[in-house]
Formats: structure tokens, C-alpha cells, sequence
């Protein structure tokens, strides 16, 4: 797995997510748990991740939408 972003906007990673399903990507969104277990929605920032395979494919998906992607 390789980590795509790290957000704690909601909406953003449904989309995100979304979008790369219409693309036939399969994403997973990680720490989902450990925030909502820390109290606090912007304590721990969410994780979203693909397998290495898609990982490129991905990231030319999501900066093609506009989405800015860490180096």
C-alpha cells in the first residue's frame, strides 16, 4: 500500500475515493478509527492509500481532477 494524502476533510476523501473507483482504483481510507477513537475529527488526519500497483495511475488521476498531491 502506498499513501496517496492525508486529510481530515470528509467530503474530500468521498470524493477522492469516488473518483478513483470510477477509474477502476481500488482506494482504502486508513486511521479512520484511531480519530474517532482520539475524540477529536482533526486530531489524526485520515489516510488515503492504493496498492503499489496503482499507486502512479492514482496520483495522474487525482492531479488531473486538480487535487494537489505531497511529493
Amino acid at each position: 500500500m502506498r499513501e496517496l494524502l492525508r486529510t481530515n476533510d470528509m467530503v474530500k476523501l468521498s470524493w477522492l475515493t469516488a473518483l478513483l473507483a470510477d477509474a477502476g482504483i481500488e482506494a482504502l481510507v486508513l486511521d479512520t478509527h484511531t480519530s474517532v477513537l482520539e475524540g477529536s475529527a482533526l486530531a489524526i488526519p485520515r489516510r488515503l492509500a492504493v496498492v503499489d500497483e496503482d499507486y502512479q495511475r492514482a496520483r495522474r488521476i487525482l492531479s488531473e481532477a486538480g487535487e494537489e498531491l505531497p511529493e
